[in-house]
């Protein structure tokens, strides 16, 4: 059971991750490119804001 859960998550993650740049190629370009332009220490601060976002939505939802 906890492992369909896992590949359901995995599934749900790739679908999100394909949905901006199958709807809007040339946003999800620019955006790629402003990324690149931010420091490490930018780039680390988002990932972290993302993993505890994630971090207390499980917590509410489960």
């Amino acid at each position: 059971m906890d492992s369909d859960v896992f590949w359901a998550a995995l599934a749900l993650m790739l679908v999100l991750e394909g949905l901006f740049p199958f709807l809007s190629p040339g946003g999800w370009r620019q955006t790629f490119l402003r990324l690149l332009q931010l420091r490490d220490g930018q780039l680390r601060f988002f990932g972290l804001t993302s993993i505890l976002l994630g971090l207390v939505t499980l917590y509410f939802v489960l």
